[in-house]
């Protein structure tokens, strides 16, 4: 499908209720979940501790930090989207996220993006966004939810 180039409040608002696109698939290594639990303060052993994971975690391996599965999530949509013409674009929220499924470490994950809502506030766009990240060969995404965003469009 190729990357959606979006340049106004009326291109965003008649792509709701549509897939703007799906992202390449990303790894999930052990060197990253490594360096987000230094980053986090977060070493709970079911995500750094290999070989204790492989003894006694009930997933057989490590698994990604679900914050981590997150984090990556504005890399992903830079391969979806490329909202342009705009002065500023804001984080507004995450409503409605919900963890399905841990990621084990060397999965492959993508991002599924539709538009869900899109709103004008007094020149403001409000866009919300239902995102689903899919584990490569797992029928259940590790966590689906809806980001919001506000975009500042030059018109």
């Amino acid at each position: 499908m190729g990357k959606r180039t979006i340049s106004s409040f009326a291109e965003l608002e008649a792509l709701v209720g549509q897939e703007l696109g799906v992202s390449d698939y990303l790894q999930i290594t052990q060197d990253q979940i490594n360096k987000f639990a230094d980053a986090t303060l977060d070493h709970q052993w079911i995500h750094v501790d290999v070989e204790k994971a492989k003894r006694e975690s009930p997933f057989g391996n490590t698994i990604a930090h679900g914050y981590l599965t997150l984090s990556v999530l504005p890399y992903l949509w830079e391969q979806i989207v490329d909202v342009q013409n705009i002065k500023d674009q804001i984080n507004y929220g995450i409503e409605h996220l919900k963890y399905n499924q841990p990621v084990i470490v060397d999965s492959r994950v993508r991002l599924a993006v539709k538009v869900s809502s899109v709103v004008n506030l007094r020149g403001t766009t409000k866009a919300s966004m239902g995102v689903r990240l899919e584990i490569e060969g797992n029928r259940k995404p590790a966590y689906e939810g809806e980001i919001v965003f506000l975009y500042h469009f030059n018109e």
